[in-house]
Order: structure tokens, then sequence, then C-alpha cells
């Protein structure tokens, strides 16, 4: 995206850099907003990339965090604008899933605010935290059409729905020894045929932020299969591989809002 815009760019990964080793985030923050314009993180904690743009004068953007993913949400309410007409005020969204994880949190209050009605399907367990509720309650609140709404009914969530979102059950940094754990817990929100015709909608489209572990084209994939038999995961591959797929248009997305997002904050425009 940055070389599209005509920029360079310098990846410091976690072996070029001393971040809260040798140096804090802070001083680091400081040192690197000299040296360039613009900031993303993409990392584990969020008060790192907090720090980061308190403290670097340069814009910061959060590619990534063990609590949020925002950058992933404007790259999904794009593609929901581009497959409902270009509205995006009382569009259904059902998430079924792992809540609790970091693109759920984004991806919910994003659709707050832009006025989507929210629905979640997880087990208890998997529920987004209170803070994150209430932050999304309160968006909604303030949106003319927005509404959260958090059960353990996959029915109830899709009945009607325009858009059907999942995730991996297990998340980027987490344990592996969680994989029995969740896919107990997970197994009965499958994404599969049965859940899109339970929308009632046709036009209902397929949304997943990938990587997808539907079918056994993977090591993880075919690791699972051998220790749980399963063949798929959060999603079928009937339904990934389905027209009502559009999670390619999804992943393309992300470049094109990325570059928005960074032409926006370094040029104001």
């Amino acid at each position: 995206a940055a070389a599209d815009q005509g920029a360079r760019t310098t990846l410091i990964d976690g072996s070029g850099s001393h971040l809260g080793a040798k140096e804090s985030m802070r001083d680091t923050a400081r040192v690197l907003g000299r040296l360039y314009d613009g900031i993303e993180y993409r990392g584990h904690g969020q008060r790192s990339v907090e720090e980061l743009a308190r403290h670097s004068g340069v814009p910061v953007w959060n590619g990534l965090t063990d609590e949020y993913h925002p950058t992933q949400a404007l790259a999904d309410l794009m593609t929901m604008r581009e497959h409902h007409g270009g509205a995006l005020a009382g569009v259904r969204l059902a998430f079924l899933g792992d809540a609790s994880n970091n693109t759920a949190a984004s991806l919910l209050m994003a659709a707050a605010k832009m006025g989507i009605d929210a629905r979640v399907a997880a087990p208890r367990a998997c529920w987004p935290n209170a803070a994150n509720r209430a932050e999304t309650e309160a968006a909604a609140a303030a949106a003319a059409s927005g509404r959260v709404s958090i059960g353990e009914s996959i029915e109830d969530a899709v009945a009607g729905c325009d858009f059907v979102y999942t995730d991996v059950w297990v998340s980027l940094g987490e344990p592996e020894e969680i994989w029995a754990e969740r896919i107990e817990r997970l197994r009965p929100y499958q994404v599969d045929r049965s859940v899109m015709d339970a929308t009632g909608n046709p036009d209902a489209r397929f949304l997943h932020c990938l990587p997808a572990f539907h079918d056994l084209e993977t090591a993880i994939g075919r690791s699972i299969h051998e220790r749980f038999g399963l063949d798929a995961m959060e999603v079928t591959d009937e339904v990934f591989d389905s027209d009502a797929s559009i999670v390619f248009d999804q992943a393309e997305n992300r470049m094109h809002t990325i570059k928005a997002l960074m032409v926006a904050t370094l040029t104001g425009e």
C-alpha cells in the first residue's frame, strides 16, 4: 500500500529492536518519530501501540494487537458497502464463534458506529468482555440505526442477516494446548450450509478475515483432522468456496482501505 502511494518502508521485526528490553517504548517512539513520517505497529500489547501514538509525534496505525484489529474492520466495512448497494446503516450482520478476540472487538465497534444491526452468537465463555460490550452498546446507541446484541442462539443471530462473519477458533499467539477446549466449545458454531440457509436470505454473504481452516490443505488443518477428526473448523469448504463467499474481495480491500488510511492521516485529506 505504501509503495503504491510512492512511499518507502522499513521493516523492524522482533530481531531488529530491543523494545522493552534495552529501550522503553516511549524512547523508541521518540526516535522513530524523528526518522519516519508514519509507523504501523503489528504486535501484541495494545498499550504498546498507544505509547507509540502518544510519543512519536507522527501518525501511528494499529495493524493488529491482542485486543483490537481496526484496519481489518475498515476492510470489512468497505466490503459490506460494496455488496449492499453502498449503504451500511441498517445492514444486518451476524458474527459466529470466538467473539472475544481482537477481530470481533473491532468489527463490533465499527459496525455499531456505522449504524449496523450487529448480532453475536457464541458460547458465553467466548463473548466480548464487559468493557468492549459497554463501548459497542454506547456507540450503537449514538448511531441512528445501530444495534448490538449478544447471545448463544445461532438461529436468532442469523435470521434475516445480510452478512455472516466468522474467524478462527484459536488466534495468533495463543497456545496450541487450547485447541481441544475451543473445538469443544465452538464446533456447534461452525458456519455450514445450514447456517447460511437459516438466514432466510438468498443474497446473504459470507465474510472471514483469513486465513480460514476450511479444508485439509494446511499443516494445521491436517493436524486437527488427525487429532479431532474435523475436515473443517470455523467454516466448511462448501460455504467458503460458494457464491455466497466474498472473502477474497474482503482480503483485497485490506490494501485499498490502508491506502486511504495512510493518505488521510499523512496529508489531512
